[in-house]
């Protein structure tokens, strides 16, 4: 048998025994008082009253206690939001302030939450049974609850609740409108009218001149530079102030101002704020595109230009900007000038030929003719003389026009 060692502090040994044991006792005490002051013990003893009086006793016995959670395995997501929001479910309490409400019946019918949880509608910290974390006010926590407040604290234009649109489109993203999502439409038929696609990739396809905004959501806040934007120092505030004027927020930028209104630069933010790397599983998305076609005229159209007159400007990708109309060639974006008079309109606004303006192009097409469409020498004089081709076709249609009217005028005569 091993021989027991004396103590070398046989005199203290007690003491610090004695205190260690009253630091446990101590620091249990207080565990138990803190576990005590949690929000959702209030909210369930409040929520079983509320019952109680409307229903009975019987119901309210019914009401769970302790944490509650929703483990939705296909999507990894533990939410403990019912431990307040006990009456989600319950009818009749339609008009009863949060978090006793019960929760639309629209959304849950297609939406159920045994399937979809909450936070990936609705936002938020779902591992937490404390209001304020639950409800992402934490630090270092950058999926805040996408509320009525939240919306209000951004002054949405229009309706306050549209943050939550965010969360739709991660699984709704390929649909060209989304019913109920509002802003999100909104923000896709500008995409297309804008011609974004003509700088940035978007859903896999799209210009080189602007940064890839397939995933922009994924950006961390710290990779923006607030520096010059007041207010809200968020992603979201950023993005806005950014459509809205952007060089105001990026100087070196070559995007030109759209002019959005606030609710169009609000709904594009919220768009591209839901372009994130999200795995959505298949069951979710049934009957749902899992990419971003074109639609069958979209394609005709393109493919009518690839073989008519204008092909070569299709080829090389200038009619994402530009039309040239006097070809037959229909930009989807039309944010450039017509190009049928690009000979003549470089001239005026530049005091250049077209020869010159290819070989030392300024403004937004050198970065264009730089990054994206790259021309040889050999290249750049076949430009030219598509230019020259297209200004002639312009000159004679013009011509063409002015005939009748003339022809017409000396008949009146």
């Amino acid at each position: 048998m091993e021989r027991r060692t004396n103590s070398p502090y046989p005199k203290i040994d007690r003491v610090v025994i004695a205190i260690v044991g009253l630091a446990l006792v101590v620091g249990t005490l207080l565990f138990m008082w803190s576990d005590r002051a949690h929000d959702w013990r209030f909210y369930q003893y409040e929520f079983r009253q509320m019952v109680s009086d409307q229903f009975g006793e019987d119901k309210a016995a019914g009401v769970p206690s302790g944490p509650q959670q929703i483990w939705v395995a296909d999507l990894g997501r533990a939410d403990r939001c019912i431990t307040c929001h006990l009456g989600v479910s319950w009818k009749g309490f339609e008009r009863a302030e949060h978090p006793y409400r019960t929760h639309p019946v629209e959304p849950l019918a297609t939406h159920p939450i045994e399937t979809f949880g909450c936070t990936s509608c609705h936002g938020g910290q779902g591992w937490a049974i404390d209001t304020w974390a639950a409800h992402g006010e934490v630090a270092h926590w950058e999926e805040p609850l996408l509320s009525r407040s939240l919306g209000e604290s951004y002054t949405l234009a229009t309706d306050k609740n549209a943050l939550m649109q965010m969360q739709c489109n991660q699984c709704h993203r390929y649909d060209r409108e989304t019913k109920g999502a509002t802003a999100i439409n909104l923000a896709k038929q500008l995409v297309t009218e804008k011609g974004c696609r003509a700088c940035h990739v978007i859903n896999g396809y799209g210009g080189t001149i602007g940064p890839d905004l397939s995933e922009e959501a994924e950006k961390a806040p710290e990779q923006y530079d607030f520096s010059r934007l007041s207010g809200h120092k968020t992603s979201f505030a950023w993005h806005v102030a950014h459509f809205k004027e952007p060089r105001a927020q990026a100087p070196d930028t070559v995007m030109p101002n759209f002019n959005f209104t606030t609710e169009q630069a609000q709904s594009l933010a919220m768009l591209v704020l839901s372009w994130r790397r999200q795995h959505v599983p298949a069951a979710y998305l049934a009957g749902a595109p899992r990419t971003d076609p074109r639609t069958p005229e979209e394609l005709k159209s393109e493919e009518e230009m690839r073989k008519g007159p204008g092909a070569w400007f299709v080829q090389t990708g200038c009619f994402v900007c530009h039309s040239i109309s006097a070809l037959g060639v229909k930009s989807p974006a039309q944010i450039g000038p017509d190009l049928s008079v690009a000979v003549e309109d470089v001239q005026k606004r530049f005091g250049v030929t077209i020869d010159d303006f290819l070989r030392n192009p300024t403004g937004t097409m050198s970065v264009v003719l730089s990054r994206q469409i790259v021309l040889t020498p050999e290249q750049r004089a076949v430009a030219v003389e598509k230019l020259r081709e297209a200004f002639t076709a312009y000159q004679r249609q013009r011509e063409a026009d002015t005939q009748p009217a003339a022809s017409h005028k000396e008949g009146a005569l």
